[in-house]
């Protein structure tokens, strides 16, 4: 906050009020909107600490709209929910539903969509599933325990900003012997995207997928407690110092590793230049 000194004369004055005014417009672009709307959808686990934490972080990084955490899995978290591919299209249609009117009632409001494991198959799947006119400003992908080689070119179609996907090579029990044994979330018995990050397929929309912004794992993220396994970027530090200012401002602290090809997209962790600053009105 400037504090302003009003003994100093009248040009002073006038270039204090002009700080003034600048840090408070500042502060209003750094930070959500208060009807601004994020939906959390959490891995097969269902709705754990790991998930409340994350949540306090956007909070506390500046994100002072809605959040909402939609627990997918119902009775029957764990593997089960892992393996039960009609229950989850069933409820990937309720979630498109849940954002369908949601945006048809506040159309102007940012919306913002974070999904992790096994759940960002579930917010793919109702990205899927929405009208042609209904779309979300940014979606973010933990650790996609979905194949890489899933196309994405319909559920980008839907996002009007970006779909960021953070990946580790390092989760390795989940991502690699876990999905290799028991399939990802679309039923392939793969190392996951959250591992080895998206293919971008032959009969992709290569248009759409400039939307994908793909984010592997940078050591310097250590000092918020992401380690690089499977829950490493749900901590309320990631939240708060990448999530954050990510959704709120395209940007990112600055990391370890310059831009890089480790994810087959090529688009590395160099984000974009510009960003959408409103949804089109629908």
């Amino acid at each position: 906050m400037v504090s302003v000194n009003w003994s100093l004369g009248r040009a002073p004055l006038r270039i204090a009020a002009k700080l003034l005014v600048a840090s408070l417009i500042f502060s209003a672009t750094a930070c959500a909107a208060p009807n601004d709307y994020l939906l959390h959808l959490p891995g097969i686990a269902g709705t754990k600490s790991i998930d409340r934490a994350v949540d306090r972080g956007l909070a506390e990084g500046g994100f002072n709209g809605t959040q909402e955490i939609y627990d997918w899995t119902g009775d029957h978290p764990g593997v089960a929910a892992l393996l039960a591919w009609q229950e989850n299209q069933r409820q990937a249609k309720l979630i498109s539903q849940m954002i369908l009117q949601q945006r048809t009632a506040v159309p102007n409001q940012k919306y913002f969509i974070l999904g992790h494991s096994g759940g960002t198959g579930l917010a793919i799947w109702a990205l899927e599933d929405l009208p042609d006119n209904i779309t979300v400003d940014t979606v973010v992908l933990m650790s996609p325990a979905v194949s890489p080689n899933y196309d994405l070119t319909r559920a980008l179609k839907h996002i009007t900003g970006h779909m960021y996907v953070f990946s580790s090579l390092t989760d390795v029990f989940v991502l690699s012997v876990g999905t290799k044994l028991l399939g990802t979330i679309d039923g392939v018995k793969t190392d996951a995207a959250g591992r080895i990050g998206f293919h971008q397929p032959p009969t992709a929309d290569a248009q759409q997928y400039k939307k994908l912004v793909a984010l592997p794992y940078d050591t310097s993220w250590f000092k918020y407690g992401d380690v690089g396994d499977h829950i490493g970027g749900m901590r309320e530090s990631f939240g708060k110092n990448i999530l954050a200012p990510l959704l709120l401002e395209g940007k990112m602290p600055p990391t370890n590793m310059p831009t890089t090809t480790e994810t087959p997209t090529g688009v590395g962790r160099e984000l974009p230049a510009t960003l959408p600053t409103s949804i089109p009105t629908q």
